[in-house]
């Protein structure tokens, strides 16, 4: 009997524990069919409106494309066998099409199993250039838009380890950088390390966000010195000639002249703690045969830049060209020592210096908050910017030639219905992009135009003499329609993708002036499974006064009289705001063309649910309060407000509503199913859920976990897995590299749900990273996706609504 009883234990153990062990699935036919719809190309234009290139777009890559050699180093995902980046989307085919006729001419000499990427129009735009990737190489190809032809112009391969993949020098000649050593030549691992791995601190505070994929060991060192070491090259119409020794180029910019080269080399030693944009560099300025010029600053590593918002590394920063000098260098540094709540006067300054850069920096400009950016116009004045983050604020001046800084924009980062817009750029003289000036003082500005109707695109001027803000265009309802850029500013003649609900995005040249409008492309509907679908734009109240708005989808032909409520997935990503009333701003269009992607929810509103989409979650924090205080409160409400608000209008069931989230709205969601009764399911993809392996801040938050433990313990759902009894399927890619979203979060509140008796599920994607990209990985997670709302939502008994 004792042995009976003992094997009937050890049967019902081993089903508890049991991995399930399945196949890949597919979702159904309807949310299958809408997945893999072809994508739209994307397109490029030339500056003068003569010619676009219409590039069509990779599809999803299978899991075994994911699952080939890869290189997980210094924060890098590199492709060992041919030194570049080992998941990347690909252009497939290139088209030239002429704006005037609406010809399109295919391209001869591209190669076999096109893999294009980093494609730039030559400085006169008769040309365009790209890199092909193949299994060994990555080389580049220049397409002649006349003759409608391509040809390789690399002899040795292009190395793309640290990104960068080519500049044109002119309109015959590249630079970019090239394989040192061949694939033959890796360094091999040995079978024994010679010694432990040592890291320490002496006393210096360096705490370090929570980086994955770092270098981990001396032979990482090695890997990562062997890969990223790159020779320059210059290439005139395929000619190439080495500049330079070789070295570990992480970035190189070319003056408006043409004479110098902007360059950071990365130096030893390499961190352990920051990924390869944080190592320890050289600033230099050399000449165009890559000889050292002038030596600007040895930059440390980016360990000891100093946790919380505003807060920088004390040293010089953001290097770059002056646009409209031949040759002058442009830099930011903290007078704080990086440390934004010293009390300063000025926090920051700028500083210049022009060839042939035997003398010292000059001073340019100080200011008040932490400096973003510093612009030159014309006449030697400059658009200065400012802000602070955790004041969600930000502020242009222009600093004149005389040296005056006169404020023109000082607005609320949040207040979206007071967003000026971005400035419009024109090529100078140089060839390169500067704000473009209409009558000397009048800025184009190009904006989403949020109101309270929803978004609605515009192109304005703004008066730097003036402050005055005219209206050039708007989108007019019921269109979404936004600029893509002004081919002639002179006559107005702008080029805007347009669309509506049931209409596909196309793109148009318009003629300002003369009210005019002409399409020049006429993509099909990708997705006509998708019409009949309803989407309208709903607002509705929470309980602490703060206006809320979601995008609800309804089912093609559904009536709420007839059919009753329906079941309700709703999907949402939480914000942080320092204000109320800029929490409560309306965002978005009612009038966007429906369609979906791998990641939507919106499928569902296939599959007879009511689907509350962008669903607004504000975390609110005025004044000296932290937003994060309250934090599992304000999302209690905002969900309390949303149901009831579907549940008012009568399309949605109270007792059938599920919630779901990606990254930190997976983190939104545990929170809800722990905290609150409102749910019937949760979908939880990709998320963090113990703040405390977070502990020198997340998203917005700048306390550590060592100064607000309380806060850091009451937001980590995993403090409080044993409260989640509402069934929840989890998601995460086994490779996800993302800061903070380490696989072990959700592996380890798997484990606690479990440990504790709740209803789970765990799906881990293999090869995944934090977004998803094979085909058979998004299938599966749709087919999971779907088992879960049918199973717990559509189909379950009915239970209380508790508040």
């Amino acid at each position: 009997m004792k042995k009976i009883l003992f094997f009937l234990l050890l049967l019902a153990c081993s089903n508890l524990f049991a991995q399930d062990a399945i196949e890949y699935q597919t979702p159904p036919k309807e949310i299958y069919d809408l997945v893999m719809a072809k994508p739209t190309p994307g397109v490029t234009f030339d500056s003068k409106g003569q010619y676009m290139l219409m590039l069509e777009r990779s599809s999803m890559p299978s899991v075994e494309d994911l699952a080939q050699p890869e290189l997980r180093i210094a924060g890098l995902r590199i492709n060992p066998n041919n030194f570049g980046p080992s998941r990347s989307a690909y252009t497939t085919g290139i088209t030239i099409k002429e704006i005037a006729t609406g010809k399109e001419f295919p391209v001869a000499g591209l190669p076999v199993n096109l893999k294009a990427a980093n494609l730039q129009w030559s400085p006169n735009e008769d040309k365009a250039a790209f890199t092909n990737t193949t299994n060994n190489a990555i080389d580049i190809y220049v397409i002649d838009i006349k003759t409608r032809k391509a040809a390789k112009v690399n002899k040795g391969a292009v190395n793309l380890v640290l990104g960068a993949a080519f500049d044109w020098i002119d309109n015959n000649s590249l630079l970019y950088a090239s394989v040192n050593k061949p694939v033959s030549m890796v360094p091999k691992k040995p079978l024994a390390p010679n010694g432990p791995v040592v890291q320490q601190n002496l006393g210096k505070v360096a705490a370090s966000a929570t980086f994955q994929d770092l270098i981990k060991s001396p032979f990482d060192e090695i890997q990562f010195e062997f890969y990223a070491t790159t020779q320059l090259v210059k290439n005139t119409n395929g000619s190439e000639i080495k500049i330079g020794a070789p070295a570990i180029y992480s970035n190189v910019q070319i003056s408006p002249d043409k004479k110098y080269l902007l360059v950071e080399r990365i130096d030893k030693p390499f961190s352990y703690l920051v990924t390869a944009g944080g190592f320890n560099s050289t600033m230099m300025i050399t000449d165009m045969n890559a000889n050292t010029v002038k030596v600007l600053a040895k930059l440390p590593s980016s360990e000891g830049t100093p946790r919380g918002n505003d807060n920088v590394l004390n040293a010089p920063r953001g290097y770059d060209w002056l646009d409209n000098s031949p040759a002058t260098v442009r830099w930011i540094e903290p007078l704080d020592s990086g440390l934004i709540k010293k009390k300063m006067d000025y926090h920051d300054a700028a500083y210049i210096l022009a060839a042939p850069f035997t003398g010292g920096p000059k001073e340019l400009v100080k200011t008040a908050e932490r400096m973003y950016s510093v612009t030159d116009i014309t006449n030697g004045s400059f658009f200065v910017t400012e802000g602070s983050r955790a004041k969600h604020r930000q502020k242009m001046s222009r600093l004149t030639a005389d040296g005056k800084m006169e404020v023109l924009i000082d607005r609320s980062t949040d207040d979206a219905y007071n967003d000026p817009g971005t400035p419009l750029t024109d090529k100078n003289k140089y060839g390169r992009e500067t704000p473009k000036l209409l009558n000397g003082s009048q800025l184009v500005m190009r904006g989403m135009g949020a109101s309270a109707k929803g978004d609605l695109p515009f192109l304005n001027t703004f008066d730097i003499n003036t402050k005055e803000t005219k209206q050039i265009w708007r989108c007019e309802e019921p269109y979404y329609e936004t600029v893509t850029t002004v081919l002639d500013y002179d006559k107005m003649l702008i080029v805007t993708s347009k669309q509506s609900q049931t209409e596909q995005p196309n793109y148009y040249l318009r003629d300002i002036k003369n009210n005019s409008a002409k399409a020049i492309t006429a993509f099909p509907d990708p997705q006509p499974g998708m019409r009949g679908i309803t989407k309208q734009k709903i607002t509705y109240k929470r309980k602490d006064g703060v206006d809320l708005a979601a995008d609800l989808y309804l089912p093609k032909g559904y009536d709420a009289k007839r059919d009753g409520p329906l079941p309700v997935m709703m999907w949402a990503y939480p914000r942080e705001f320092k204000s109320a009333a800029d929490a409560a701003q309306l965002r978005g269009s009612k009038y966007t063309f429906i369609r979906v992607g791998y990641g939507s929810i919106v499928f569902w509103a296939t599959q007879g649910y009511a689907i509350m989409d962008n669903t607004e979650f504000p975390i609110v924090g005025e004044g000296d309060k932290q937003p994060n205080d309250n934090f599992v409160d304000q999302l209690a409400w905002s969900a309390e407000a949303a149901i009831d608000k579907v549940a008012e209008m009568g399309v949605g069931d109270r007792n059938r509503v599920a919630v779901g989230g990606h990254s930190y709205g997976a983190f939104m969601t545990a929170n809800l199913l722990a905290h609150t009764k409102l749910f019937k399911a949760g979908i939880a993809r990709s998320g963090a859920y113990n703040r405390t392996l977070t502990p020198f801040g997340f998203q917005n938050e700048e306390r550590t976990y060592w100064q607000a433990p309380e806060v850091y313990n009451a937001m980590s759902p995993f403090s409080h897995a044993d409260k989640i009894k509402t069934p929840m399927l989890m998601i995460h890619g086994e490779a996800d590299n993302n800061p903070g979203t380490f696989p072990i979060q959700s592996e380890r509140l798997y484990n606690a749900i479990k440990g504790h008796g709740g209803t789970v599920r765990f799906v881990q994607l293999p090869f995944e990273s934090h977004g998803y990209a094979a085909k058979e990985n998004i299938l599966h997670m749709l087919w999971e996706q779907n088992q879960w709302l049918n199973k717990y939502v559509k189909n379950a008994a009915g239970s209380p609504y508790v508040k």
